[in-house]
């Protein structure tokens, strides 16, 4: 399974900060807001993976994350010219996607929680259609909504209800076989112009290949749209971490857990930023476990 990360739109309701610098490339805390999508494809052990930006904001990302060999992954890159929706990142990636299924994550969506990783793990063993993820607010009517049978196959979707028939929001995570290509060239145009995801779930929701996998109690989704929302996700990691002694996000610890690199791999990049916190934890990591 090859994985995408959309990480452009022009981060409007975070003017000033974002007025030269992408969103996804903010701080949460301690480390770029991008960290933490790219953990969540990590989790799902997806190795190959597509960073689609804006032309002034792709080269930041180039020099952020390299080609990603440092920790086991294959990274690219590719421009998004204009916002021309989410569902756009199919055709853009169609010649990286190739002939596998694909896992599409939003640039600025963060999760944190103890059943996370058997939740995005069991997504994307996926044999066909399609995978959405149902996470219960309180007030649903300003998310798209999902509503589901008692086999979590996927009843109907809409974006922001007046009358939501569930309190499922549908987060920025999607998981999808390879027709996810073709569908997403057929689909026309929304009234803003934009190639909607809705549309592309509303396809296979009619071929009747759409399901859901709820998380919920125990599984935190941040939102870092607003600048409170932002300060926020920050606290929180920050007071996991120091609470809890253990990183979210830290990508050199989950590459040496997934098996992607060995404990001495993992060593030398916890030097390289030995001056930090976040160095010293890699290294504890790294001086704390024998080899995998």
């Amino acid at each position: 399974m090859k994985g995408i990360i959309l990480a452009g739109g022009k981060g409007t309701r975070l003017y000033p900060m974002t007025e030269v610098v992408s969103k996804q490339l903010l701080p949460v805390y301690d480390k770029p807001m991008i960290y933490y999508p790219l953990s969540i494809l990590m989790l799902a052990d997806i190795r190959d993976v597509l960073i689609i930006s804006t032309p002034e904001d792709i080269g930041k990302f180039a020099k952020l994350l390299g080609d990603g060999s440092d920790i086991g992954m294959n990274f690219y890159y590719k421009t998004q010219e204009e916002p021309k929706g989410i569902a756009e990142a199919f055709l853009i990636g169609e010649e990286f996607i190739g002939d596998d299924n694909v896992c599409l994550i939003l640039g600025d969506n963060i999760f944190y929680g103890s059943t996370l990783e058997e939740k995005v793990e069991e997504a994307a063993r996926l044999k066909e259609g399609g995978v959405v993820f149902g996470y219960p607010v309180e007030d649903p009517r300003d998310f798209g909504v999902v509503e589901l049978d008692e086999n979590n196959n996927v009843i109907s979707l809409e974006e922001k209800p007046k009358e939501p028939k569930s309190n499922l929001a549908v987060p920025g995570l999607y998981f999808y076989d390879n027709s996810v290509i073709e569908i997403a060239k057929k689909i026309e145009a929304s009234p803003r112009g934009e190639l909607e995801i809705t549309a592309v779930n509303n396809e296979y929701l009619k071929r009747k290949k759409l399901k859901a996998i709820q998380i919920g109690r125990g599984v935190a989704w941040l939102d870092t749209g607003t600048p409170r929302g932002l300060s926020q996700a920050s606290e929180f990691v920050q007071i996991v971490q120091e609470r809890q002694g253990f990183y979210i996000a830290c990508l050199e610890e989950i590459a040496y857990r997934q098996g992607f690199i060995d404990k001495d791999q993992l060593l030398k990049l916890g030097e390289q930023l030995r001056m930090t916190n976040y160095g010293k934890y890699i290294m504890r990591i790294a001086k704390s476990e024998g080899d995998k």
